[in-house]
């Protein structure tokens, strides 16, 4: 499903370059559930990013569905990204101007499917807001808000989910419903994971772990 052939990744830092990623290869098999876990700074984000192709990595490649992510321009890119690629983030990421309902419909009606509307609330069923189609983001608590991001993730029925500290801004109560749900659709769709976690009970319910150390693959 996903493959990256020794990415790297570097930034300018003062008179040098600072190393954020260092010669990391890895697979993701179509239907795995696979963690990347390490501490702060360890590079857990920026590997994400690459493999979404939402940053673009100094050498290496990323192969998302066979396909090399850095060999097609922006327009390809985002086009591919659109076609097999769900997300969801610490910070949610909902569009502030757009309901509830507005915020999963979007990415429905840029992939030009009919019957948007009707696929946004029964997704939006699905993750128990049935009762909160009209509401805003800011009228929602951030679980609600992380709930939304989850059906609009699995809208478009990607084949490859990538989440980034899903619970990293919810209590541990919220957080721990919030991962009940989203193992449960992933199951539910068949859908490849990829989870940025820094909790080892939630990276335990991953087929796999993938730990980063200064920016190296370690384990």
């Amino acid at each position: 499903m996903v493959e990256a052939v020794a990415l790297g990744k570097e930034v300018p830092s003062g008179d040098g370059r600072l190393v954020i990623l260092h010669e990391i290869s890895f697979r993701v098999m179509a239907g795995e559930a696979v963690a990347i876990v390490g501490a702060s700074g360890s590079g857990k984000s920026t590997l994400l990013g690459l493999l979404a192709g939402l940053d673009v990595p100094s050498r290496g490649r990323v192969l998302l569905g066979g396909r090399d992510l850095f060999a097609l321009d922006e327009d390809d890119r985002a086009a591919l990204r659109g076609g097999m690629l769900g997300f969801v983030f610490q910070s949610f990421q909902l569009l502030p101007a757009l309901t509830a309902l507005e915020n999963v419909m979007l990415p429905l009606e840029l992939a030009g499917r009919a019957g948007a509307t009707v696929e946004a609330q029964q997704m939006l069923a699905r993750v128990g807001l049935s009762q909160r189609l009209g509401h805003y983001p800011k009228h929602l608590s951030g679980g609600e808000q992380q709930r939304v991001a989850i059906a609009r993730a699995f809208a478009t029925k990607p084949g490859l989910l990538l989440a980034d500290e899903p619970t990293g801004n919810l209590d541990a109560a919220t957080g721990a419903d919030i991962i009940d749900l989203m193992f449960a659709m992933n199951a539910e769709q068949g859908t490849t994971l990829v989870l940025v976690t820094h909790d080892e009970a939630i990276a335990r319910r991953c087929g796999r772990v993938l730990k980063l150390s200064g920016g190296k693959l370690v384990s």
